[in-house]
């Protein structure tokens, strides 16, 4: 079968971009939680205040129209040269177009550590595949590690 460039689909550059986040970012980070986490899983104040104005962290935002649509956190644990995604959360109607992934490739150069580990509720099958998709490999199980007893599963890439 022949395709012309009319049959070909014009693929749009992202109508999103990812950015700095900061302390200013405090109510849509919150917003973003509770659309994205069980109740029990939404961080406390000082925990979200924390990793968006302490130093040491990267914390990253994917933005469409000034409004943020995604989130990572991340930090690095220099005494054992690797680094940890905290989070990642995209807003439901802007998932499964990219934007988890590439908050995790960019949030992966920042910390530039050679090892990078995170862990996810071992229900939460969409955020398995995407890091699964992304290279990263199951190392651990923490039995009853979540509010509610769920087990959390452990993974790792090397870079």
């Amino acid at each position: 079968m022949l395709f012309t460039d009319e049959d070909t689909p014009k693929i749009s550059a992202p109508t999103w971009s990812i950015q700095a986040a900061h302390w200013r970012d405090y109510s849509q980070l919150c917003m973003l939680e509770r659309a994205c986490f069980r109740s029990e899983d939404i961080w406390p104040f000082w925990d979200l205040l924390g990793i968006l104005a302490l130093p040491g962290f990267v914390r990253l935002k994917a933005v469409i129209k000034e409004s943020m649509v995604g989130f990572i956190g991340g930090e690095r644990e220099a005494s054992r040269r690797r680094g940890w995604v905290t989070t990642l959360g995209v807003m439901p109607e802007y998932r499964r177009q990219g934007i988890g992934l590439a908050l995790l490739d960019e949030c992966e150069k920042q910390l530039a550590m050679p090892i990078i580990r995170l862990s996810v509720r071992a229900s939460n099958q969409g955020a398995v595949r995407l890091y699964e998709h992304a290279g990263y490999i199951l190392v651990d199980h923490w039995k009853k590690y979540y509010a509610g007893g769920e087990d959390a599963l452990v993974f790792e890439k090397s870079r």
